[in-house]
């Protein structure tokens, strides 16, 4: 095939051959693709993504050379003539039309559907939690051991609509500088204030109007002595009202009933502290002003601080991204039988290891054996010589749930991120529910806990105590601490725990 006198410059041979070389390259990856048993997010990339990118970059430079070629052409037919003349009768140019369209035809349909692969790729679990690895890695973990993990990012991250897929795509391309030029932070920063409201993303599947009435929660943790002592509870969850027919007018999620409207002004950026609680009856019109009299502020101060009405995500605040403390996860670990409960003292072995901040993954493995097989040796001999096997197979079993929730490299654990769901690790409901929250007529914001659940059942295993179904008995400590539970809150201890 002759091709035109201005075909033959450097610049078009060489987007000549960046084309055809980046086509064979996407054609061989795909195939590859296509072949492999598992998902490669890096293929991924270079199949949709760069090599794409490389063949647009030839199919522009061809056009480019040929027009530079012809400005640089002497003669007075290309001195005189600004554009090319297109003649269809003669066959020349008849042929080159066709071979043109043809090419550019299938170039096309090459182009849209790498395009459309593209978007797919781009929009995949994959892509979010395995392309940026090390920085990604605590997130992509607890998503994948989560409730939501056959939900997509993109569905809660971006939801549905060209505007958050356009915002989600350049916040994105911020987030690329930042992991190729170290700029993020360690840990990651929760995005508070760029996240979709619930209304658009959470309540796509969740329903407020499908919510159930009360759930019965069982829990069952062990306490750090010679026979891991069990102890067991039993808890009747107020998620709702006693009789699902009666809808959000009790129970927990009363607090997204579409009839108010609860409002709040967070005293940090984490809001953690919330001096200012509001409460509108939309169909009274009745307000109610709550302040914390212990940290009250004027109207100049609250002016200044960040104001959003509650919903969804002030209490789900986790809901795929939840680190477990050290108690918490080795706890579920032994109820699942990973670590044998009978092994004596593994509880306490596993919490003296698990105390420390470890700087890396491979420092916190070796620590983690050698300070539990120095604590049973120095401590336990006995002990360690009648399970050395199954202590040791206990120590991996405690070193893949670490894995799970603490990540070194970006300093990550349970501390960080605090979980709003409940009350024993961060304040929780006690944000508001504390009984310093008050109306200037002196009405509080309770923080009774039979407001939110009940006791059913609790003690160790073989001297449970229970009460019948309706009613309640108020809590008892695993462990004396003499009724500090009752005027303290929670977190004062349990989030020491970790620190």
């Amino acid at each position: 095939m002759k091709m035109p006198r201005n075909a033959y410059n450097w610049i078009t041979i060489t987007g000549f051959l960046l084309a055809v070389n980046s086509l064979i390259v996407i054609i061989l990856l795909f195939l590859f693709t296509m072949l492999q048993s598992e998902s490669n997010p890096y293929m991924g990339l270079f199949t949709f993504i760069v090599s794409p990118a490389f063949l647009v970059l030839g199919l522009l430079l061809i056009p480019i050379g040929m027009l530079n070629k012809r400005r640089k052409m002497k003669g007075q037919e290309y001195a005189t003539q600004k554009w090319p003349v297109l003649d269809m009768n003669n066959k020349i140019n008849r042929t080159a039309v066709v071979r043109i369209s043809i090419i550019t035809l299938v170039l096309l349909v090459a182009t849209a559907m790498g395009s459309y692969q593209a978007f797919h790729y781009t929009e995949s679990v994959k892509f979010c939690g395995e392309l940026c690895h090390k920085v990604m890695e605590p997130e992509y973990t607890a998503y994948q051991n989560s409730s939501h993990a056959n939900v997509r990012c993109v569905e809660c991250h971006v939801g549905e609509g060209a505007g958050w897929y356009v915002k989600s795509k350049l916040s994105g391309l911020y987030q690329v500088y930042s992991v190729i030029f170290k700029k993020y932070s360690t840990p990651i920063e929760t995005p508070l204030r760029n996240l979709r409201p619930a209304s658009e993303t959470c309540e796509r599947c969740h329903w407020p109007e499908k919510f159930y009435s009360q759930k019965l929660r069982n829990l069952r943790s062990y306490i750090a002595d010679s026979g891991n002592t069990e102890w067991n509870t039993s808890l009747l969850m107020k998620i709702g009202p006693q009789y699902s027919a009666k809808g959000l007018s009790e129970g927990i999620h009363w607090h997204i009933n579409k009839g108010i409207k609860i409002e709040y002004a967070a005293g940090t950026n984490d809001r953690e502290s919330i001096p200012w609680v509001k409460y509108t009856d939309l169909k009274s019109g009745k307000v109610k002003i709550f302040m914390d009299e212990e940290n009250p502020v004027d109207n100049k101060a609250l002016d200044s601080l960040e104001k959003r009405t509650m919903d969804c995500m002030d209490c789900h605040n986790r809901p795929s991204h939840k680190y477990l403390s050290a108690p918490n996860f080795i706890d579920n670990a032994m109820v699942s039988g990973k670590i044998p409960a009978d092994i004596p003292f593994i509880k306490m072995a596993a919490m003296e290891a698990l105390k420390v901040t470890y700087n890396t993954k491979d420092s916190a493995h070796m620590a983690i054996k050698d300070v539990i097989v120095t604590y049973y040796k120095d401590e336990q001999p006995e002990a360690y010589a009648k399970n050395t096997q199954r202590i040791n197979k206990a120590i991996l079993a405690i070193i893949g749930e670490y894995d799970k929730n603490v990540f070194p490299f970006m300093k990550v654990d349970a501390t960080r991120y605090l979980d709003h769901i409940g009350h024993l690790e961060s304040d929780g409901c006690f944000r508001c529910h504390s009984d310093r929250h008050k109306t200037a007529s002196g009405e509080t914001i309770s923080r009774n806990c039979d407001m939110c659940h009940s006791f059913l059942a609790q003690g160790p295993t073989g001297k449970v105590q229970t009460v019948a179904l309706g009613n309640s008995m108020e809590f008892v400590h695993p462990t004396e601490i003499r009724g500090k539970w009752k005027t303290a809150l929670c977190s004062e201890c349990h989030k020491v725990l970790y620190e």
